[in-house]
């Protein structure tokens, strides 16, 4: 099981869309998905039609079962879609109190690894979409996951939210005593715009190999699939933001299922 954790301590860079994308190109009847919603304001839940203001049974309960002592355990609170393979754990507003509850308490760091560990067996890929802040879900998302996917989107203002990512990876490595690699991914590039090549080419400059050579394009129809509550990879197949996903994940070493796969080889 590949565990991804897609995070950015900027918002509106594309961390959903990343997410939504590639667990439904990753999906399919021989390969299971679980996508975790880490993020207080529920985006990736209300994605798939649940409230985060009353969605129960999600990730906020895997904390309260570490908090009285249990191991926490996802049976019974992972939701299926109506999409094959891909699965979902919600997440409640409630989660933006999880800092303030637990305070000092040790132990919470690894809540979530230790839940995962329950459904490797039942999974070939878990993809995390993280909150845009520092805090235990932050922390969780990156002492449970293999590799960091972040998205930047192709704007100055962005690079700066990069900074204080990257600073964020740094001080998780020191305590998780191993390096976890990273992919940066540019995001919501505009290729008619100067400011995007720009953006791009300072990208690039301070940051090399870490940067995916590819780029994620604006394309209109990942919004045309979030109001129809899809993964666009099941609407428009051939949409060039999919294509740009895919292409992603022949890199970060993502196996496309065989359906996926055949329509690909089709184009």
């Amino acid at each position: 099981m590949k565990i991804w954790a897609v995070a950015n301590q900027k918002g509106g860079v594309g961390k959903t869309t990343t997410t939504v994308t590639l667990g439904g190109l990753l999906s399919g009847p021989d390969q299971r998905v679980l996508l975790v919603d880490m993020d207080p304001h529920g985006s990736l839940t209300a994605y798939f039609g649940h409230d985060p203001e009353t969605a129960t049974r999600g990730v906020y309960e895997l904390f309260n079962q570490a908090v009285e002592g249990e191991r926490p355990d996802p049976a019974g609170l992972i939701r299926e879609t109506p999409f094959p393979g891909l699965d979902l754990l919600t997440a409640s507003t409630a989660l933006a109190t999880l800092d303030r509850q637990l305070g000092t308490r040790g132990g919470m760091g690894l809540v979530l690894r230790h839940a995962l560990e329950g459904v490797q067996d039942d999974y070939d890929y878990v993809l995390m979409d993280c909150p845009p802040m520092l805090g235990v879900l932050m922390v969780n998302a990156l002492a449970a996951c293999d590799e960091l996917l972040v998205p930047v989107q192709t704007e100055f203002l962005a690079l700066k939210g990069l900074e204080r990512m990257i600073n964020t990876l740094t001080m998780v490595q020191k305590s998780r005593k191993a390096q976890l690699n990273y992919r940066i991914i540019p995001t919501l590039f505009d290729r008619r715009t100067r400011a995007a090549h720009e953006a791009l080419a300072e990208l690039r400059r301070q940051y090399g190999d870490e940067v995916w050579s590819g780029v994620i394009p604006v394309d209109t129809k990942f919004r045309d699939a979030s109001s129809a509550g899809q993964p666009l990879c099941f609407m428009i197949p051939d949409a060039r933001g999919v294509l740009a996903y895919a292409d992603l994940l022949e890199t970060i070493g993502g196996r496309l299922p065989r359906t996926h796969g055949e329509r690909r080889q089709a184009k």
